[in-house]
Parts: structure tokens; sequence; C-alpha cells
């Protein structure tokens, strides 16, 4: 029951995201803001504030990193707005109040305010609408923070308690569950990094959700690679950063998505095993995966299991193609030239 809640709470979560990212109106540009406030924030703080602080005992790289962290509102509230199209000066208004809030109402507050942005300056002539929009939207963020933060954190607090709860009871399931979800979730127009942030996933949900990405990378470059799609660079950029490669994935859904699938939950089943955790939310991604847990791992833990995270993504990469091109998968087939085709 345990594994039931916390698959169901994270399915339903993954739910509402995508249905946001997809249909709402810019709702995709408003996730990728979300995706950068967790760079400028969680991936700072890990790297900086537990490798170069904690580890490495620099007192400037630790106060960075706690600054950093907890700076998630701010960033959200900030970068959201200007991803949608927002001029900066509106962005940085919203992002000034949110200081001390977490980067959901941060997000909440910053997609407001871009509709508000929109309604000022279509009334207000240059040069006013810039002096009035910083009061109005400084205000009304901060009224919609103060709002929407005790409901928005209770809620975001069950749901990552639920698959934190579920990976305890049943590690190896939710290993590969959780790891399979995040991959694929990695590799979609939408952002593992925003979801984990949200989720505020830590130990060792964060650690299968960090290899999970490592590992799928690694069959990302595979199945690019054996279907010939793209060009070095190109499969260089899917296994670094799924999302700048959009349109080729979008294309090749079929064959990724079942690869990620298979590598992420091997890769997180890995984790599992040797036990690997993660205390920086809103590090699901190659590169921040692969760094992050040696700010809280033993080194060569982590390189284990890195290296079985990337045989793993190498394996299902092949595996997945070789089945393929042989297998139909409803009317869609893989043809000579290495598309989706029909059948």
């Amino acid at each position: 029951m345990v594994f039931l809640k916390g698959t169901t709470c994270l399915l339903c979560a993954l739910t509402l995201f995508s249905v946001f990212s997809m249909k709402v109106p810019g709702g995709d540009k408003a996730m990728n803001g979300l995706a950068g406030a967790a760079v400028t924030t969680f991936l700072v703080e890990a790297l900086c504030g537990c490798i170069g602080g904690d580890l490495a005992g620099i007192e400037l790289m630790k106060e960075i990193g706690a600054t950093a962290g907890s700076m998630g509102g701010v960033a959200a509230a900030a970068l959201v707005p200007i991803a949608m199209g927002a001029a900066p000066v509106f962005g940085v208004s919203a992002g000034a109040v949110a200081v001390g809030f977490g980067i959901l109402p941060g997000f909440i507050a910053g997609y407001a305010t871009y509709w508000i942005y929109r309604v000022i300056v279509r009334f207000l002539p240059g040069g006013v609408d810039v002096i009035v929009g910083a009061i109005v939207t400084a205000i009304a963020a901060r009224l919609i923070l103060v709002c929407s933060a005790p409901s928005v954190d209770a809620v975001l607090g069950v749901i990552g308690d639920s698959v934190m709860a579920a990976t305890d009871s049943t590690p190896l399931v939710m290993g590969m569950v959780l790891g399979g979800i995040m991959k694929m979730v990695c590799t979609s127009p939408l952002s593992s990094m925003a979801l984990t942030a949200m989720l505020g996933l830590t130990g060792l949900p964060m650690g299968i959700a960090s290899m999970a990405c490592v590992g799928g990378a690694f069959s990302n470059g595979i199945v690019f690679r054996k279907l010939g799609v793209g060009n070095t660079g190109q499969v260089i950029a899917v296994m670094i950063e799924p999302l700048t490669q959009a349109d080729l994935v979008t294309q090749n859904s079929v064959p990724l998505y079942m690869c990620n699938f298979f590598a992420g939950g091997m890769s997180g089943m890995i984790a599992v095993t040797l036990g690997i955790v993660n205390n920086a939310p809103g590090t699901a991604s190659p590169v921040p995966g692969l760094l992050a847990p040696f700010a809280f791992n033993d080194p060569l833990t982590v390189l284990l299991a890195v290296a079985g995270a990337a045989a793993s993504g190498i394996i299902c990469g092949i595996l997945g193609t070789g089945m393929l091109y042989k297998t139909r998968f409803g009317r869609l087939i893989i043809n000579k030239t290495g598309r989706v085709a029909e059948a």
C-alpha cells in the first residue's frame, strides 16, 4: 500500500506537471524558467556548498551554497515571467519579495505576475508602466506567495513524503519505477529538475533520480547513434541535456522512451543497491546528477554507481534498438533510416 500510494502520488504530480506544460498558455516557457531556477539555486548549493564547502572545507563556497539554496522562491518568481517574455524589471520585482518562500510558490507568483505585466504594458505609456508595474508586481506577487505557500507546501510535502516512504518500504521496486519515470521525464519536453525540485526529493529517492538520468544519458546516445539520428554534436548534446534536441526526441520518441525507462530503472536499482543518496533536490539531470552525489557519498561508491549506470544505459540502448527493428508497436515500426514510420 505504501508503494501504491507513493507511485500514485508521483504519477498524479507528473500528470499535473504535463498538463500545465502542454495545455496552459505559456506553460512550456514557464517550466523552462522553473528549471533555470533549480539550476541557479539547488545545483549551486550542491556543487559549491556541499562539495566546495563541506568536502573541501572552503568557507566561502559553503556560504555561497547556503545562500543559493535558500533562494529557490526568489529565482523562480524572477525567472518564470522573464522566460515567458516579461521585461526583466517585472521579474526582479516579483522575485525581490519572494525571500523565504519555496520554489513552487515562487513559480506560481512568477506565472501570475507575467499576466499582470501584459495588462500593465498594454494600458500604460512607456516609462510610467515601469514605475507602476514594479510596485503593482511586487504587491501582487507577495499576496500570491502568502496565500498559496501554506497549501502548496503541504500538498508537495505529502507527495514527496509518499515517494520517500515508498522507496524505504520497497527500495528495489521503487528504484525501477522511480528511475524509469524520472529518466523519461528528463528526456521529454518536461523538466525532471523542476519536478524533483518542486517535490523536494532528497536522500535515496533523489539518488535514484540522479543515477537514472546518468544511465539514461548513455541510452540516449546509443539510440541516436544506432538509428542514425543527428550528427556527432547532436548525439553529445542529447546525452548532456536532452531538452536541447527536443525536435529530434519527439520524432523518435518510441525507441528513446522505451530505452529510457529500462535504463533509468536499472540505474535506479543500482543506486538502491549501493545506497546512493543525494540531498540536493532539483539535480535530476545528466551532469548535475553525475556531480551532486559526490557531495553526499563515498567517491569510490559513486564512481561504481556511475559505471553501472553507464553500462545499463549502453546495454538498454543496444537491446532496445535491436528489438524495435524487428517488433511492431501498434502501427509504428522503425524503418531502415532509423525513423519511426507507419507500418
